[in-house]
C-alpha cells in the first residue's frame, strides 16, 4: 500500500495559512501594513527565516506585496467587481442607482439578520462604537465625516455576519459608492431633516443588533434603505426641476 509517514507541517506553511485566513475573513484588509518582520515573527512564535519563506509564498500568490522602504502590505485583492466600462455605465444611468439600493436592501437585511444571530460580543461592540461616533459627529454637521462613518457602520454589520463571500463582495460594492459611482452620500447628510432621520434609523439598527433580535435588525435595515431610496428620488426630482427651470430661463432670455 502506498502509505507514507506523516510529516510535521513546516512552520512557514502554518504562517501562510494563518495570514490567508485573516485576509479571507476580512480581518486583514487590502492596503493594510503588516507588522515589522521582527514584531510579526515574535507574535507568531516563528523564526525570521520561516516568516520570510511564508512572506515569499504569500507574495507569489498575489496576496501581499512588499514596498521598498515601506514594508509588507496586504495586496488589493478586491479590485472591482465590474469592468471600467460597466462602472461608467452605472454612473450615467439612474436605473443602476435604484437597483443598487435594492441590492443593498436585500444583502444588508440578510447580513443584519445573520449578525444578530452570529456576531461575537466583540463584533457587536465594534458596531456600537461606530454608532457612538456617529452620534458624536452629528452636532458637528460635517457631511463627509458622517458619510464615512455611515459606510463603516454598514460594513461592520456585514463583517459581523460572518459570511466571507458577502463580505468581500459588499466591500467591492462600497468602494464604488465611496467613489460616487452610484450617488453622492455626502449630499444626503447635508440636509437637516435627512441627517436626523438617518441617525435615528442607524440607532434602530444598532439597538436591534445589540438586543440580538434578527427580525428587528432586518426590518430596521429595510426601513433605512427604503428611506434612502425615497430621498434619492426626491433629490432626483429636485435636480430635474432645477434643470427645467434653468432651460426655461435661458429660453426666455434668448427671446428677449
Amino acid at each position: 500500500m502506498p502509505f507514507q509517514k506523516i510529516q510535521a507541517e513546516k512552520l512557514s506553511a502554518s504562517v501562510v495559512r494563518q495570514i490567508e485566513l485573516l485576509i479571507l475573513r476580512g480581518i486583514l484588509r487590502p492596503g493594510e501594513r503588516l507588522p515589522s518582520e521582527r514584531d510579526l515573527a515574535e507574535r507568531l512564535g516563528v523564526s525570521r527565516p520561516s516568516l520570510r519563506e511564508a512572506i515569499a509564498e504569500l507574495s507569489a500568490k498575489g496576496l501581499i506585496e512588499t514596498r521598498a522602504n515601506a514594508g509588507v502590505f496586504v495586496a488589493d485583492v478586491l479590485g472591482s467587481a465590474f469592468s471600467p466600462a460597466l462602472v461608467a455605465l452605472f454612473a450615467s444611468h439612474d436605473e443602476a442607482v435604484f437597483d443598487y439600493v435594492a441590492f443593498r436592501r436585500d444583502m444588508e437585511g440578510l447580513a443584519a439578520e445573520r449578525a444578530a444571530k452570529l456576531a461575537s460580543d466583540t463584533d457587536l461592540k465594534v458596531i456600537d462604537t461606530i454608532f457612538r461616533k456617529m452620534e458624536a459627529a452629528h452636532p458637528k454637521r460635517n457631511p463627509a465625516e458622517e458619510a464615512r462613518l455611515d459606510a463603516e457602520f454598514h460594513l461592520a454589520i456585514i463583517e459581523a455576519s460572518h459570511n466571507v463571500i458577502m463580505l468581500h463582495m459588499m466591500r467591492s460594492m462600497f468602494d464604488l459608492l465611496r467613489e460616487g459611482v452610484f450617488y453622492n452620500r455626502s449630499v444626503m447628510f447635508k440636509q437637516r431633516t435627512n441627517r436626523a432621520q438617518l441617525l435615528d434609523q442607524h440607532r434602530a439598527i444598532n439597538d436591534a443588533l445589540q438586543g440580538r433580535d434578527p427580525e428587528a435588525a432586518r426590518t430596521a435595515v429595510t426601513r433605512h434603505l427604503d428611506y434612502v431610496e425615497e430621498a434619492l428620488k426626491d433629490q432626483q426630482k429636485f435636480e430635474q426641476n432645477e434643470e427645467i427651470a434653468r432651460l426655461r430661463y435661458a429660453h426666455e432670455t434668448n427671446r428677449t
